[in-house]
C-alpha cells in the first residue's frame, strides 16, 4: 500500500513538472507569433495581406527587373487590357503575383465548367514578347482557380498543364487593375490601386485575438497546476498518515 502511494506521489510530481514545462513552451512561441505576424483570422485579412505585399514588392523592386507587362482578356473586356511596368508597375506586379507562385505540377482536373464562372486570360510579356499564359477564374465555386495550359508562348518553358487554387485576393486584384468585376464583400480592396476597406479595422486584429487566446490558455494551465498541487499535497498527506500507522 505504501509503495502504491509513493508511486502515485511520484506520478503526480511528474505531471506537475510536465504541466509547468508546457506552460513555458506554449507561452513563448505563441507570444512570438502574436507579436510577429499572426495568422489571418478571415479571408478578408488574407486578401489584404496579399495586396499589401504586392504593393510593397512593386515599390522595392527596380523597374528594370519587373515583368515588362501583362495583357488581360476575358468576359466584359471589349479589347485586351494592356498594363506595362513603365506606367503601371504596381498593377503589373499585383497581377503577376497571382500566378508567379505556381508549382511545376497541378491537378489534372478542375471544377466543372458550370462552376468556374467568368474566365480571364493573363499573358505575361518580356519586352513585347509573350512568354507565359494563364486562365484565371476569380469567381469559381469553392474559391478562385488558375489553369496553366501546357502550351506556353515561350517554347523553352516545359511546365505541365494543371489546375491550381488561386489566391483569395484574385477577384479584387483584377477589379482594381481594370477588369469589370463586382466588388466582393468577403475580400478587401486597396493595396493595388487604392481603395477603402470593406471590413472595419477593428475586425482585422489577429495579434489581439492571439493575446486573448494566450491569456485564456495561461489561466487554464494555472488552474491545472493548482489542481495538481492540491492532489500532490493530498497524496503526500495520505502517505504520511499511512506511514505513521504502519510503524
Amino acid at each position: 500500500m505504501v509503495r502504491q502511494v509513493r508511486r502515485s506521489c511520484r506520478a503526480a510530481a511528474g505531471a506537475l513538472l510536465v504541466t509547468a514545462l508546457v506552460t513555458t513552451l506554449v507561452a513563448g512561441p505563441a507570444r512570438a507569433a502574436g507579436t510577429a505576424t499572426g495568422p489571418a483570422t478571415t479571408g478578408a485579412a488574407l486578401a489584404d495581406a496579399a495586396a499589401a505585399a504586392s504593393t510593397a514588392l512593386a515599390r522595392k523592386v527596380p523597374r528594370k527587373t519587373l515583368p515588362a507587362g501583362v495583357d488581360i482578356t476575358g468576359v466584359g473586356l471589349a479589347e485586351p487590357l494592356r498594363l506595362r511596368a513603365t506606367t503601371h508597375p504596381v498593377e503589373v506586379v499585383a497581377v503577376v503575383d497571382q500566378v508567379s507562385w505556381l508549382g511545376r505540377t497541378g491537378a489534372d482536373k478542375g471544377p466543372k465548367a458550370a462552376d468556374l464562372g467568368p474566365k480571364f486570360t493573363v499573358v505575361v510579356l518580356v519586352g513585347e514578347i509573350p512568354t507565359q499564359t494563364y486562365d484565371l477564374y476569380p469567381l469559381a465555386k469553392g474559391g478562385p482557380r488558375v489553369y496553366r495550359p501546357a502550351k506556353q508562348p515561350d517554347p523553352a518553358r516545359k511546365d505541365k498543364a494543371g489546375w491550381f487554387l488561386g489566391r483569395l485576393s484574385m477577384s479584387e486584384t483584377l477589379r482594381t487593375v481594370g477588369v469589370p468585376l463586382e466588388r466582393q464583400l468577403d475580400t478587401v480592396s486597396g493595396g493595388v490601386g487604392g481603395g477603402e476597406r470593406v471590413l472595419p479595422d477593428d475586425s482585422l486584429n489577429p495579434a489581439g485575438d492571439i493575446d486573448e487566446a494566450l491569456a485564456e490558455l495561461q489561466r487554464l494551465l494555472l488552474l491545472n497546476v493548482g489542481v495538481m498541487l492540491v492532489i500532490t499535497l493530498g497524496l503526500a498527506g495520505i502517505a504520511l498518515l499511512i506511514r505513521r500507522r504502519t510503524r
